[in-house]
């Protein structure tokens, strides 16, 4: 197969370049390019069967065809069949359209006919001249997915002559296929590139059909052995076996003012556990907002520095990265244990002397940004790598830190719930553990969806909630001024508030403040030296200021349901009552109003996960195209069984039968690495 892949189809440089934004650059991809949708052209329509709004065919005659200058230039066109007549009518078009467009040709259409005052009419139709005996094809019309500047007709003759010549042999085994009723590759391939004729276009592009069953299985599996594969060779290397002593371990325990749930207790047997292997960890840990992710990955870095090795966290932002050195700083100081603070903010001199530390052995734990996996920047011995928000860090920043040892463990962390499904082919090669239990304490938070119109009484429920003695946040989505969005803007919000609401303290927080701006604001506000902290979303993670009890989030609806769940996962830390206010601005859009809905409706942030997969798809919810994932263009996560049935075949494959294995992810992944996950 290997050899039929490597035959590229013919085409000039700009054609090239327009099929490789589509990833097509061998007969497998076209073979694998599968259609949107279908038309049928199989058949005439007459003219007057055709129902206003329903793709059709006609066969007609031109009467009179003319370019018109009411309202606006454009080119219009009688035509007739033997049950009416009907117009044609094109707002842009071509001189050689015009040419084919005279009276007495003879031409197909194909397109959606509608009513108007002036009687029938279709608005760019598809049409090409025929002959009077021109033979109708005999198969549905497919229409795939292209880019700018390719045609669908270049599309179709490429595909064609890759099904000529491509390998269509099946990968699968005959008992596989016999068992899960599934039709040949061949077939299947065939069938979806040329339904014949009474085939239901609507039945197709439904993908219910056996041929699409056959091919998201064959994805899945591919998915399935890849990410498998990824995860037996991470397993067969040497690593650093951090056993654990449980002198520092044991005191962090002990000193703490509260007591593992049982949820995190798990998780870090689990993690202990992977530690103390002579092959690398490669862990998730997922939990939702306020689940205690934090206590875990301390408790891990200690198990490395018991051993002998170093352990670094890394963050996506200052503010996060800042929050998590000042809680461990301060756990694991009453232990003498040095924690290292290294960020893009520091003086040159500063990080200088760090990365000596650091370099040197002397400095067991290092909290940062991405400043970490800077050049320059050395580890004696790391044996533990850690990353927060994994899915904020490209593929290569995420690898640049662990490479910083020599086949560290690296243990990643996530505060957006993964749903199982999604666990199951994407995390495939990574182990999980979930903390689905809340520490106790937490205060339930009452969501409150609230018209733009009712702002005045939002700002008066800030007042007295300050008043009363708590703190409030206000989130606003931009910082400057766009006349396109027309959003309130954090420093318009900050000078309102501020003037409005004179007796109380207003700070301002944003990502264009220096580091040691943000860092006093910060402080100020978590010593209750501020009353209301309006803000842009650098306070999504990682802040945690147990009086704040309300936070107000300006424009809700264009916030993804993620993040609406971590920030409204800032308050209710404490013991006051705390609430989260969403103002959104009319009209609503549908996806706006389903995200609004789902936020409100629930408070479990593994719910909300799911509904946030089912209403962005896959690859945006984790962010596949940054993380390196390989993304499933057909495949359905909902079908569990499917999922299930290409993981269990993946692990027989690559014990049993590796050469079929590797021929089933050479047809679909062709050797390119850069789509898995590292």
């Amino acid at each position: 197969m290997a050899e039929k892949r490597n035959r590229k189809p013919p085409a000039g440089n700009t054609l090239a370049a327009r099929l490789t934004r589509l990833g097509l650059r061998t007969d497998a991809d076209f073979i694998l390019h599968l259609p949107l949708r279908y038309e049928d052209e199989t058949r005439i329509t007459p003219i007057a069967a055709a129902i206003p709004g329903v793709p059709a065919q006609f066969e007609v005659e031109v009467l009179t065809s003319e370019i018109a200058f009411r309202p606006r230039r454009q080119l219009v066109a009688r035509v007739r069949d033997a049950s009416g007549t009907l117009t044609l009518r094109f707002l842009n078009f071509y001189p050689s359209q015009q040419k084919v467009l005279q009276p007495g040709a003879r031409l197909r259409l194909f397109g959606e006919l509608r009513d108007s005052f002036l009687g029938d009419e279709m608005i760019h139709p598809r049409f090409h001249a025929v002959a009077a005996d021109a033979p109708l094809p005999q198969t549905l019309t497919p229409v795939y997915p292209t880019t700018a500047c390719l045609g669908q007709g270049s599309l179709r003759r490429l595909v064609s002559r890759a099904l000529e010549r491509g390998d269509l042999g099946d990968t699968l085994p005959a008992d596989v296929l016999a068992q899960m009723e599934l039709p040949a590759f061949a077939a299947a391939i065939r069938f979806l590139h040329t339904p014949p004729p009474g085939v239901s276009a609507a039945m197709l592009e439904s993908r219910q059909h056996p041929a699409w069953r056959r091919v998201q299985f064959d994805e899945l599996l591919a998915q399935q052995l890849s990410l498998r594969r990824a995860y037996t060779a991470r397993r067969a290397r040497g690593a650093p076996q951090l056993a654990a002593t449980g002198t520092l371990t044991r005191r962090l325990l002990a000193a703490l003012p509260f007591r593992l749930t049982g949820a995190q207790q798990r998780a870090w047997q689990e993690i202990a556990a992977d530690l103390a292997r002579p092959h690398p960890m490669q862990r998730l840990l997922q939990g939702d907002v306020g689940s205690g992710k934090t206590i875990v990955a301390a408790l891990a870095m200690l198990q490395a520095v018991e051993a002998g090795h170093q352990a670094a966290l890394m963050a996506p932002t200052e503010i996060l990265a800042e929050q998590h050195y000042r809680k461990l700083a301060a756990w694991l100081a009453p232990l003498g244990i040095e924690v290292a603070w290294l960020s893009g903010s520091l003086k040159k001199s500063e990080k200088t002397a760090v990365a000596r530390k650091v370099g040197a052995g002397d400095t067991p734990i290092v909290i940062g940004t991405h400043a970490l996996i800077e050049d320059g920047v050395e580890f004696a011995r790391l044996g533990l790598a850690i990353v927060d928000e994994q899915h904020r860090f490209g593929v290569r920043q995420r690898l640049a830190l662990k490479e910083k040892g020599r086949f560290a463990h690296q243990l990643t962390m996530s505060a957006t719930p993964i749903p199982r499904t999604l666990a199951m082919s994407y995390y495939a090669d990574l182990d999980v553990s979930v903390l689905d239990e809340l520490p106790p304490g937490r205060t339930p938070v009452t969501t409150k969806l609230v018209a733009e119109a009712r702002r005045d009484e939002v700002i008066a429920r800030v007042h007295a909630a300050c008043r009363a003695g708590g703190q409030a946040y206000w989130v606003c989505p931009l910082i400057e001024e766009s006349e396109v969005l027309q959003l309130k803007t954090a420093e318009e919000t900050y000078a309102r508030l501020a003037a409005e609401l004179p007796d109380l303290r207003v700070g301002l927080v944003h990502g264009r403040l220096k580091a040691e701006d943000k860092a006093a604001v910060m402080a100020a506000f978590a010593a209750n030296e501020i009353h209301l902290l309006v803000a842009t979303t650098v306070i999504e993670v990682g802040v945690d200021v147990q009086n704040a009890s309300l936070m107000v989030i300006e424009h809700a609806e264009r916030f993804g349901l993620a993040q609406l769940h971590q920030l409204r996962g800032r308050v209710g830390r404490g013991a006051r009552a705390s609430a989260c206010i969403l103002i959104y601005a009319q009209p609503l859009g549908e996806t706006a109003r389903a995200r609004l809905k789902v936020i409100y409706e629930n408070s479990d942030g593994f719910e909300i996960a799911r509904e946030d997969l089912r209403l962005r798809g896959p690859g945006e919810f984790i962010g596949a195209r940054q993380s390196g994932l390989p993304l499933l263009r057909y495949a359905d996560l909902e079908d569990t069984v499917m999922v299930e049935q290409a993981r269990h075949l993946a692990d027989t494959l690559l014990r049993d039968a590796p050469e079929i294995a590797a021929a089933h992810l050479e047809r679909w992944l062709g050797g390119r690495a850069e789509l898995l996950k590292a």
